[in-house]
């Protein structure tokens, strides 16, 4: 699957905007891990956009979170291991390969980002700082969706907690006008 048809199935199947910017930074993150990584950027980034192409589906039933969008992709061709690590983000099986953990990771980071970068007052990603990232991470009560352990199993990966928060608010930040941010 190319990035335009799988970016075209995101847009058929996921009518919300802000979750279509949620899944675009997640695909930015992911890119910039798989680079940083020494993986494939565009297997990698194929994962992050499509990992919540379910989410409609499975907002109000957890538990098929992921294996509907499983589905969906293996019916696309989808590598098995893209659907093992979509179905691993939502922690409905092991976190084995580093695609699985890294996607893990990189999921509710996108969430902390975003709310870091709306308190502003321009309401704009290039002026957050990582030091602001850092101090809001702190904040139990901060974007409290994004679950703080999650980000934190970026050590599996092999990255400290401000290498990788750093690396998601750069990816973030070149894609920025594409997530109206």
């Amino acid at each position: 699957m190319t990035r335009e048809e799988a970016l075209k199935l995101v847009r058929d199947r996921v009518p919300e905007i802000n979750l279509q910017n949620h899944m675009l930074a997640t695909e930015a993150v992911m890119r910039s891990l798989a680079v940083r990584l020494g993986e494939d950027p565009e297997k990698w980034g194929l994962t992050g956009l499509l990992h919540d192409l379910d989410y409609k589906e499975t907002i109000d039933d957890f538990p098929r979170h992921g294996y509907i969008t499983s589905e969906i992709l293996r019916e696309e061709g989808i590598s098995e291991e893209l659907l093992d690590a979509i179905v691993a983000h939502a922690g409905h099986r092991e976190r084995v390969t580093t695609l699985d953990k890294a996607l893990y990771a990189a999921d509710p980071v996108t969430g902390l980002i975003v709310a870091a970068a709306l308190i502003r007052p321009e309401k704009k990603l290039e002026p957050v700082k990582l030091k602001s990232v850092k101090k809001r991470f702190k904040e139990k009560q901060f974007a409290k969706g994004a679950d703080r352990e999650q980000i934190r199993s970026c050590e599996e990966i092999g990255l400290s907690l401000d290498e990788f928060l750093e690396l998601c608010l750069e990816a973030m930040k070149d894609i920025a006008d594409d997530v109206g941010l």
